[in-house]
């Protein structure tokens, strides 16, 4: 083994006020050359443990050494460190934020024209130099924040979570980037969500609640689950219900949509159900297919949510109604000459999931923030659940729940305090909101945390009480803008088990993702770039259209991505 950039042993960290610790014993290794992967569940002390080697927080037992010395008194300009929180001047153009982290890292004046040219060219964003940071998409600011942590050329690279909130396109071209900068003999500790880039690292460490749990190759701990993951084709049109009834039986420990099938994992040494007990036909039957990293990620901690929603079981029956609940006809919107949603048409049937999918700034969060009445066309019309956005805006709102895309609630309220304010908001009152406010208590955990400002949870907490807020009032039309992002594998499984319940209830569902693997549970999809609708069907068809029918979700969404690209160029 190369000697080590950065190293932690028996590495422990408490903040006064908790009851456990944040880090716990903690040992881990940072190659040179190498990607070291960083995952856990929320809380699981990522960040506690990023910000030691960064040198900003001291540990209160165990070590931290970075090239040799303590991570407190190591030389800060050989290290590059990328906060979760992108850590950009969102009022300074690209080139000032550049330039002031070039004065922060002390990049003698001679050396920063070469050193921003590589990093312009190394990010493709020497075509913005000029824009705001605040004006960036979410991938253009990650990839902003890459080049600041590079501005002075590091030994040790510290990600925080740098793909949260970018598309697939981007998130791969992030990736690559970062691999890069690994071949080049620079030690980059990358902490993520997404389990498919934890697979690909060289060595990975596990959290959780502050603990380790493993640290090694992932595909070491994927072989430990071979032969208990299993496919199970499933009619479209009962797919959630399958998914629900394999999810309580107590031999299957995980289970998600995957195209035409389900995909299921075993509890250890149990024999699967037969497919007839989870109510499909004979004939009907398990194939055993080749587990993955997250995968192993459930196993380890112990399996996922089980299929039945507590929100879905108490949520009222919406009536049932030929007309659509959800309507967009020719919405367009501009800003000035900047045409951010161009023509954007759909329609979606009551209990059904409609997704839309794009990459950051494509004009996803424009249309969303129309049809809830916060933005005003340009051009067209909308209604949802029956109300004309344009001449019943107010009975329009009243009819749905809206997350929105960042958090928020009041951050400055306790969590009782925003769940007394939404209920107000929406009409409840007396025992109707005390009544709704303490089932959502109960349904999304949340009674360690209700005298506590909503800022401070972690971030699943902040975003089951967002659902929450959301719910309150048991609208018959949901739109979730990117409801899980930065959110771990078991609380998104968790959200999507309550999102399928309430399907099945009746409620409509506007919802926007990057994770590709969720935007297989939607019925239909449209996929928008630079502002257009560049392809609408069901996950299957999309699939098709791209040439991709046996693919990944996220292979068909670059790939249609990339053809509608040569089209441009063609015309």
């Amino acid at each position: 083994m190369a000697d080590a950039v950065a190293s932690v042993h028996g590495l422990t960290k408490r903040f006064s006020g908790q009851e456990k610790a944040a880090l716990d014993k903690i040992s881990m290794d940072i190659e040179p050359g190498k990607m070291t992967g960083l995952v856990g569940p929320d809380g699981a002390g990522k960040t506690t443990l990023i910000r030691i080697l960064a040198g900003l927080i001291d540990p209160d037992a165990g070590e931290a050494t970075v090239f040799g010395r303590a991570a407190t008194a190591t030389d800060r300009s050989m290290i590059g460190y990328m906060p979760q929180r992108f850590g950009l001047y969102e009022d300074l153009s690209v080139i000032e934020n550049l330039r002031l982290y070039a004065d922060l890292r002390g990049l003698p004046p001679a050396d920063r024209q070469a050193s921003f040219d590589r990093l312009l060219d190394f990010t493709d964003l020497k075509r913005f130099t000029d824009r705001l940071a605040g004006k960036l998409s979410g991938g253009m600011k990650q990839k902003l924040g890459l080049a600041c942590a590079m501005v002075r050329a590091p030994k040790l690279l510290l990600l925080d979570e740098p793909s949260v909130g970018v598309d697939p396109l981007s998130r791969r071209e992030l990736w690559q980037m970062v691999k890069d900068l690994a071949g080049d003999g620079i030690g980059v500790l990358w902490s993520t969500a997404y389990l498919d880039e934890a697979e690909k690292c060289d060595t990975v460490t596990l959290l959780s609640e502050g603990k380790g749990l493993y640290a090694g190759p992932p595909q070491a701990l994927t072989d430990k689950i071979c032969n208990r993951v299993l496919r199970l084709a499933v009619p479209s049109e009962g797919r959630r219900v399958i998914l629900q009834r394999a999810l309580d039986d107590p031999a299957i420990i995980d289970g998600t949509v995957q195209g035409d099938a389900l995909r299921l994992m075993l509890k250890a040494n149990t024999a699967p159900p037969t497919p007839q007990s989870l109510g499909l036909k004979s004939g009907s039957l398990f194939e055993t297919v080749q587990p993955r990293f997250e995968d192993a990620f459930i196993d380890l901690l112990g399996g996922g949510p089980s299929g039945t929603s507590q929100l879905a079981e108490h949520y009222r029956k919406i009536a049932a109604t030929d007309a659509p609940a959800i309507v967009a006809d020719g919405l367009s919107r501009r800003f000035g000459d900047f045409t951010a949603a161009d023509l954007v048409s759909f329609s979606v049937p009551r209990g059904q999931i409609f997704g839309l999918l794009g990459p950051n700034g494509a004009g996803k969060s424009t249309t969303f923030k129309m049809l809830c009445g916060l933005l005003t066309p340009s051009e067209g019309r909308g209604s949802v659940a029956g109300f004309d956005l344009h001449s019943a805006k107010a009975d329009a709102r009243q009819s749905l729940g809206y997350m929105a895309q960042k958090f928020s609630l009041y951050g400055d309220l306790s969590v009782r305090q925003n769940l007394n304010f939404f209920a107000g908001a929406y009409g409840l009152k007396n025992g109707d909101a005390r009544e709704a406010i303490e089932r959502s208590i109960e349904i999304f955990h949340l009674h360690r945390y209700l005298k506590e400002n909503a800022s401070t949870m972690p971030l699943g907490f902040k975003q089951r009480l967002a659902l929450a807020c959301a719910v309150l009032h048991q609208p018959p039309v949901l739109f979730l803008d990117e409801p899980t992002s930065g959110v771990d594998p078991i609380v998104r499984r968790e959200f999507w088990t309550h999102i399928n319940g309430l399907v099945e209830k009746g409620v409509t569902v506007l919802v926007t993702t990057h994770f590709m693997d969720e935007a297989e549970y939607c019925d239909r999809a449209t996929l928008i770039y630079r502002a257009r609708q560049i392809a609408t069907g069901t996950p299957d068809e999309l699939k098709a259209l791209a040439g991709k029918a046996d693919a990944k979700m996220e292979d068909a969404f670059i790939a249609l991505i990339k053809a509608s690209n040569l089209q441009r160029e063609a015309a």
